[in-house]
C-alpha cells in the first residue's frame, strides 16, 4: 500500500494526530491515569508494530493482526495490564507472549528489565529488530519456546505479563513472582476471558477479576493444547 499524495499510512503528522487521540480518547477517558505510562505510550511508535499495510490503522481502538495468527492487543488493553502491574524502575518482568513486541516496549521505556517468551521465531526475531530500532535491545531479552510455564532458572520477577488467554492461572507462574509481585493474565474459556490480577504477599497470594478481554489462546503446558 503507497501512500497516496501525503496522507498514507505512513504521514507522520496523520500517525501523530492519532497517537494523541489514543492517549486522550481510549486512555485518559477509561481512567488511565499513570502519567508515566501515558508518557510511555505517547513515545514508543505503535505504528512500528503492526503490519505495514495497515500502518494507518496502528492506534485504532482495536486489536490488530499480526505475523503467525497472532495479534497486538488494544492500546488500552496494553495500558490496562501495565497499570496493573504497577511497573517501577528497574523491575524484573517476565513477558509470556512477545508478539510484535509492543508491550516489552511500553515496559522497557518504563524502566524495567523484561524477558520474554514467545513460540514463534518470526515474531520473536521481528519483536528484536523493532527494539533494536528504539533503542530497548538491551533492556529485552527474547527466547523462542514454550513459557507458558515460566523460567523458574530466572526467578523471582517483580511482575509476570502473559499477553494469551490461559484456562486457569499456571501454578508455576505464582510460585515465580517476588514478594509484593504482581502477576496479570487473562483467563477464561478460548471465545472470552476476565484479567485477573494475582498479588503475593509472601506466603500469600491474592486474586481479583478486572476488565472483561479477548485474546488469542496461550499455548502450551501451562495453556491449551496445541
Amino acid at each position: 500500500m503507497g501512500i497516496d499524495q501525503g496522507h498514507g499510512p505512513t504521514d507522520p503528522d496523520r500517525l501523530a494526530a492519532a497517537r494523541d487521540s489514543m492517549i486522550t480518547d481510549q486512555l485518559r477517558r477509561r481512567g488511565i491515569r499513570d502519567e508515566l505510562l501515558l508518557a510511555a505510550m505517547t513515545a514508543v511508535p505503535r505504528e512500528l508494530f503492526v503490519p505495514s499495510t495497515i500502518r494507518r490503522q496502528a492506534y485504532d481502538d482495536a486489536a490488530l493482526p499480526i505475523e503467525a495468527g497472532q495479534s497486538i492487543s488494544q492500546p488500552y488493553m496494553v495500558a490496562r495490564m501495565t497499570e496493573l502491574l504497577a511497573v517501577r524502575e528497574g523491575d524484573r518482568i517476565l513477558e509470556i507472549g512477545t508478539g510484535s513486541g509492543y508491550q516489552a516496549a511500553i515496559l522497557a521505556s518504563l524502566g524495567a528489565t523484561v524477558l520474554s517468551f514467545e513460540r514463534h521465531r518470526e515474531l520473536a526475531d521481528g519483536a528484536l529488530e523493532r527494539l533494536a530500532t528504539l533503542g530497548l535491545a538491551d533492556r529485552v531479552a527474547i527466547r523462542v519456546g514454550d513459557g507458558s510455564l515460566g523460567d523458574p532458572t530466572s526467578a523471582p520477577y517483580d511482575g509476570i505479563v502473559v499477553t494469551a488467554a490461559a484456562p486457569r492461572v499456571p501454578q508455576p507462574l505464582r510460585d515465580q513472582l517476588a514478594d509484593g509481585g504482581r502477576l496479570v493474565i487473562p483467563v477464561g474459556p478460548r471465545d472470552r476471558q476476565v484479567l485477573v490480577l494475582v498479588v503475593r504477599e509472601g506466603s500469600t497470594w491474592t486474586e481479583r477479576r478486572d476488565d472483561p478481554c479477548v485474546f488469542v489462546p496461550l499455548v502450551g503446558a501451562g495453556g491449551w493444547p496445541e
